[in-house]
Order: C-alpha cells, then sequence, then structure tokens
C-alpha cells in the first residue's frame, strides 16, 4: 500500500520567469510555422539574458523556398512574447532587446525517419492522473500553478500595478488518508517594482488572491508563510538570471509526484514524441481515473527514433486499481493508436496551439474550443471500460 498520510511539496513560476520566457518563445516561433503548414518540422531552443535573446535550433517547411521568409519573422515574434508577458524594464525590454536568429533547415538524416511516420527519437515518455483533485492533477503543482496565473492576471490588468512579471511559488500540502487537507508552508516569490516595499507589503498584496484560489481550510493558523524571503526583489527576468527552453520540465508536469522521462516539451513540434507521446500518456492515465479503473495512474511508453509502433506501454496504478496493470496496459493499446502519426491524428496536434502551454503547466488545463489541450479530454471512458 502507498502512504496515505504524508506532506507533500511542489513548485511553479510564472510566465516572467527566464527559463519561462525562453518557453514562450520557442512555442510561439512553432506555432509561426505550424500555422503555415501543418506539418512544419521545428525543433526551436531559446537562450535569454540581460537584453539579449538568441534563438536556434532546426526548421523545415515542404516549400523549402519560404524559409527565408519564415526566418524573417522570427524577431517580431520576439518582441510580441516579451512584451505580452510585460518586461519593459531598461535591462530588459521588448523594445530595445538584441535578438540574435541561429535557426537552419533540419537535419536530412532526421526528417528521413519521420517521412516514414516514425518517431522523430528515442526515449520514454509518462503521463499521470490521480483522483485528488477535478482536474486529476497533483495538488500541489496545480494549485501552485494556480496562484501564480491569477497574480499574473491581476498585474496585466492594472489591478496590482506594482507586480511585475517574474514569480515562483511552492506549496507543501499535508495529506491525510490520501486526500490534500492542509497547506502546511507556502513560499511565494515575486518581482516588484518599488524597492520599499517589504515582505509584508507583497505579503499584504498577494495574500488575498492566494486565499481566493485555495480551496476553503487549507490555510490554517499552522500555515508557514513565506513572502519574498529574502527581502527586495526588484531585479528579475533574463536580467537577474539567464533562461533557458526546457528547463523547468518537472513545473511543466507534475511536481515531481510522477516519474518523469527527461524530454523538454517547448519548441518542438508534434512528430518529437518527447512533447506528442507525453501528452497521450497524460490523455490515456486521465482517462484511466476517469472511468473509475483506477483512483492514481501512471502510463509509460517507449520508442525508437525512426520506428512507429512503441516499444513498450507499461501502466502502475499504486495499488488503488479496480483492474490488473495488464488489463490497462492491454486496453490503452486498443482504444489509441500509439504511433507518432497515430498520436498526431487523434489529438489533432498538427496546429499552432502551443505558445499557450509554455507557461503554468501543460497539464490539468481545460480542453480550448480551437483544439488547445485536447489532451485534456475524457471521452474514452466508455471505451477504456468496455475494453476492460
Amino acid at each position: 500500500m502507498s502512504r496515505q498520510n504524508y506532506i507533500f511539496t511542489s513548485e511553479s513560476v510564472s510566465e516572467g520567469h527566464p527559463d519561462k520566457v525562453c518557453d514562450r518563445i520557442s512555442d510561439a516561433v512553432l506555432d509561426a510555422f505550424l500555422a503555415e503548414e501543418p506539418n512544419a518540422r521545428v525543433a526551436c531552443e531559446t537562450f535569454a539574458t540581460t537584453n539579449r535573446v538568441v534563438v536556434g535550433g532546426e526548421v523545415g517547411l515542404t516549400d523549402k523556398s519560404r524559409l527565408a521568409e519564415y526566418m524573417g519573422k522570427i524577431d517580431g515574434i520576439v518582441r510580441d512574447c516579451v512584451r505580452d508577458i510585460g518586461y519593459e524594464q531598461d535591462e530588459f525590454h521588448w523594445n530595445t532587446l538584441s535578438v540574435q536568429n541561429y535557426l537552419h533547415p533540419q537535419s536530412a538524416h532526421i526528417s528521413q525517419g519521420v517521412d516514414r511516420d516514425g518517431a522523430g527519437d528515442q526515449g520514454i515518455m509518462f503521463g499521470y492522473a490521480t483522483d485528488e483533485t477535478p482536474e486529476l492533477m497533483p495538488a500541489p503543482i496545480q494549485y501552485s500553478h494556480a496562484i501564480l496565473r491569477r497574480l499574473a492576471e491581476v498585474r496585466k490588468s492594472g489591478q496590482e500595478p506594482t507586480l511585475r512579471p517574474d514569480a515562483k511559488s511552492q506549496l507543501s500540502l499535508r495529506y491525510e488518508n490520501g486526500k490534500p487537507v492542509e497547506v502546511t508552508s507556502l513560499v511565494l516569490s515575486t518581482q516588484h517594482a518599488d524597492e520599499n516595499q517589504t515582505s509584508d507589503h507583497i505579503r499584504a498584496i498577494v495574500e488575498p488572491y492566494i486565499r481566493e484560489v485555495l480551496p476553503s481550510g487549507w490555510l490554517t493558523e499552522r500555515t508557514e508563510w513565506w513572502i519574498n524571503p529574502t527581502g527586495t526583489f526588484v531585479i528579475g527576468g533574463p536580467d537577474g538570471d539567464a533562461g533557458l527552453t526546457g528547463r523547468k520540465i518537472i513545473v511543466d508536469t507534475y511536481g515531481g509526484a510522477a516519474p518523469h522521462g527527461g524530454g523538454a516539451f517547448s519548441g518542438k513540434d508534434p512528430t518529437k514524441v518527447d512533447r506528442s507521446a507525453a501528452y497521450a500518456a497524460r490523455y490515456l492515465a486521465k482517462n484511466v481515473v476517469a472511468a473509475g479503473l483506477a483512483k492514481r495512474c501512471v502510463i509509460q511508453v517507449a520508442y525508437a527514433i525512426g520506428v512507429a509502433k512503441p516499444l513498450a506501454i507499461y501502466a502502475d496504478t499504486y495499488g488503488t486499481g479496480e483492474v490488473p496493470e495488464a488489463q490497462i496496459e492491454k486496453a490503452v493499446m486498443e482504444v489509441m493508436d500509439l504511433t507518432p502519426r497515430g498520436i498526431r491524428t487523434h489529438l489533432d496536434l498538427n496546429r499552432p496551439i502551443y505558445q499557450r502551454t509554455a507557461a503554468y503547466g501543460h497539464f490539468g488545463r481545460a480542453p480550448d474550443a480551437d483544439g488547445g489541450f485536447s489532451w485534456e479530454k475524457t471521452d474514452l471512458v466508455e471505451a477504456l471500460r468496455k475494453a476492460v
């Protein structure tokens, strides 16, 4: 039996965190190419530091003559992202920063395997779901995201004009009988405008929004609050600390509550199974839990570069399953084609829906009408029940 009484901690970072700025830019580049051609190939990496953004990696269009045209759009894409996030500080400003573009055509040796419907790389991917929240996500990461997303809303609306884009949150939740019941400690560090603002000033600003987001009764007199514990946080973003695409893979997924295969998501088109198969694994795990087949479920899939068929499928329900894991493994293969093309088709991934995933988690979000977060649907419930 898994533990029922314990404390577990997860963190999130805001859209203005240096690494998230880079994830956002990489996914914006991806969306721009997918908007031009659904089968565009993109593996875009971004680096950001004081008043400078460097973009590099591989891209590909069927009409290679159009690549130069799209390369010319990168500067504007970068500046639009930084402006939307909210950076207009002296040493990192959307209008004055330097943009260097080192994107180049995709390697023919990589594309040849993908062109045969094979996986874009080898690797292992995990998907996870748990019934401890309505979104079937682990509570510490889900609510860490929710706090920062709410603070971003009031910052951008002008309701809290002294808040700035860079922020981090961290929740430690006490579990009782396997369910979260209390916040034992809460950490929030947020960039702000005025050097005279103390930690107490910042807490007075953010506490009402935190209480608004968290479930009633979770904050108690025993909860430890750590708001801007180092004091002043005026210098932030890529000026305060360099950023890089793909450095927040645990923030992007389950906050450490489930295994991770190691591959990042942002900047990668859906032929890359690091991204698409991780989405498919989450989709399957979520549907297993939504179907009542388990209270917790992790699904692992494995691939080889250039090979379409997944090498292996693994399921673990942590002792909460209503049916044996072997039956779940068999069922998920029956209800979904887990070849790279099958995943892209089933989840309709060849579309510009990725920029919105770059902050506040790739999972635990509501499916969008235009196909965004399609992997969060629970439309396989009846098929899975029938299959087992």
